[in-house]
């Protein structure tokens, strides 16, 4: 007779000897048992389960006191038991429980929270890319002779294609998905970083147009992100992941500024894009082994987390046509939009022209430029954090995510416009390095204010917002980049700063009237 063997869940009894007993009667405990080849391999206390196999009914007989040697099967047959059902049913209520005892960490790590990871690195790597030019041009203009309003149009064509890709981007992964489009913009930018030294040599139309080519895979970058998170990623944790991520932008720029003046240093300014733009190929590699668009895609994905996701996260089914009008007649679209523009202006001026003013301002060299630069950066990487707990914080005990939002986005506003200001009224590089910590910390609130918002608003379409809004925010950075050189060169720094200072105040009135953190678009 073929041998059945039953893996059962949970087992303690005791029952009497001799004894008919039903499976209703008792709990499981991991155990094996046969039936129709003897009394089993294993012992449990004091007694051997066997199921009579010669008798239509389900009878259990249980021996005390006798001991059997363990023999192997080779075979094992599912059918239908009641026990079977049982122990089916256990499996699924205490996944995650029982079923990953013995397995190691890194397996019982959260699915979802490598997802965060993978695209924290992706963003690492986005600013490791954009940032090394606001070093690397230094040498660059000495070297080629370049005016400031040349400098101003050189970092400003990155933004040429950054706007291109956008929407186009939002509408890509909202309906591929995710995965596709935030690989193919790392791979898309880490080539165009890598092409960047032969462009300049070749002459500044060359160098125009491969900025411009990296812009295009950094553009789908947020989008795609952005649309990732909203499957992956439970509401309870929202805040938190994407200051994570975004955390990933500012220490991407710690690392390059770090790094950039040293490479610079022994091995001259090409080295610099060479050696980051080479790390995107290892990201990848990663990327497609370990990442999927959706949970539902993920065939890895233990069943209580796969649960969790799906009954928390309110971005479930594909989008297969974007409702632009219904989106664009909402008030609170518009809100993020303009307030997205506002807040990028001063973002992106500080992002490339700051070591230029460490440098020219505080006279500080090209490696203590870099360094310094790195302080304000390295302050918006831990306040983004902090910001994005504190927001989940508040969620969790009942305050409204339209609360939540309004508030973060107001210190995300007013913090830097207050620190800014400051900045004519000091007269040591120290307290001048302190007001751009402080301007870039407080703008890190962001995060949990305008930057989360997306997913609130319109969870499904996220990805398509975030292209709508983000493309006002690359606007804010072709124009306010080009027009800090011009500036510059009939101007000065104060001026420059008072455009962001008024900018952001433009930000929160708006912000504060129309803004929401419920969901407006189903």
């Amino acid at each position: 007779m073929t041998a059945k063997t039953f893996l059962l869940s949970h087992y303690s009894y005791s029952p009497p000897k001799y004894s008919n007993f039903r499976p209703s009667n008792f709990s499981f405990h991991s155990f094996y048992y046969t039936n129709g080849m003897g009394r089993g391999p294993f012992r449990y206390g004091e007694g051997l389960v066997k199921r009579n196999s010669n008798s239509n009914s389900n009878s259990w007989k249980v021996w005390a006191d006798v001991k059997s040697k363990p023999f192997k099967i080779t075979e094992s047959l599912k059918i239908d038991d009641p026990i079977s059902d049982v122990s089916s049913k256990k499996k699924e209520d205490d996944e995650g429980d029982n079923l990953l005892i013995g397995l190691p960490w890194w397996e019982e790590f959260p699915k979802r929270w490598i997802i965060v990871l993978l695209c924290f690195s992706a963003f690492l790597l986005c600013n490791m890319d954009r940032v090394n030019m606001s070093i690397a041009i230094l040498p660059m203009a000495s070297e080629f002779h370049w005016s400031p309003t040349t400098v101003g149009l050189i970092q400003s064509s990155f933004f040429w294609g950054y706007l291109l890709t956008q929407i186009a981007g939002g509408i890509w992964a909202d309906t591929v998905g995710g995965k596709a489009v935030l690989g193919f913009g790392v791979v898309w930018w880490s080539v165009a970083t890598v092409l960047t030294p032969i462009a300049a040599k070749l002459g500044l139309p060359f160098l125009f147009v491969v900025r411009a080519f990296m812009g295009i895979g950094e553009g789908v970058a947020m989008p795609a992100m952005n649309n990732i998170l909203s499957k992956w990623v439970p509401i309870s944790e929202r805040s938190r992941s994407l200051a994570l991520v975004y955390s990933g932008m500012y220490l991407g720029s710690v690392t390059g500024l770090a790094f950039s003046p040293l490479l610079i240093h022994k091995f001259g300014w090409p080295s610099v894009f060479f050696s980051f733009g080479s790390l995107g190929t290892v990201w990848f590699a990663v990327w497609l082994s370990k990442a999927y668009s959706s949970p539902l895609d993920d065939p890895m994905l233990r069943p209580d987390e796969k649960n969790f996701i799906l009954s928390s996260s309110v971005s479930k089914e594909p989008v297969k046509s974007i409702p632009w009008k219904l989106i664009l007649s909402k008030p609170p679209v518009w809100a993020l939009i303009v307030s997205h523009f506002c807040h990028n202006w001063g973002t992106f001026i500080l992002l490339t022209w700051m070591p230029t003013y460490y440098h020219q301002v505080l006279k500080f060299n090209l490696t203590e430029s870099g360094l310094f630069a790195i302080l304000p950066w390295l302050t918006m990487a831990i306040s983004a954090n902090i910001g994005g707990w504190i927001a989940d914080s508040l969620v969790r005990r009942g305050i409204s995510v339209t609360v939540v939002r309004k508030v973060m986005q107001t210190i995300g506003f007013l913090g830097p416009a207050f620190f800014l200001t400051q900045l004519s009224h000091v007269n040591s590089p120290a307290m001048a390095v302190l007001c751009m910590a402080c301007s870039q910390g407080s703008d890190a609130f962001s995060q949990s204010g305008l930057y989360s918002n997306h997913q609130d608003i319109a969870p499904r379409y996220s990805g398509v917002l975030l292209g709508l809004s983000n493309t006002a925010g690359v606007l804010a950075g072709v124009f306010g980049t080009a027009a800090t050189g011009y500036i510059l060169q009939h101007g000065s720094w104060d001026d420059v700063f008072k455009v962001s200072v008024g900018l952001y105040l433009v930000g929160t009135a708006i912000w504060n009237a129309f803004s929401t953190g419920e969901k407006i678009i189903d």
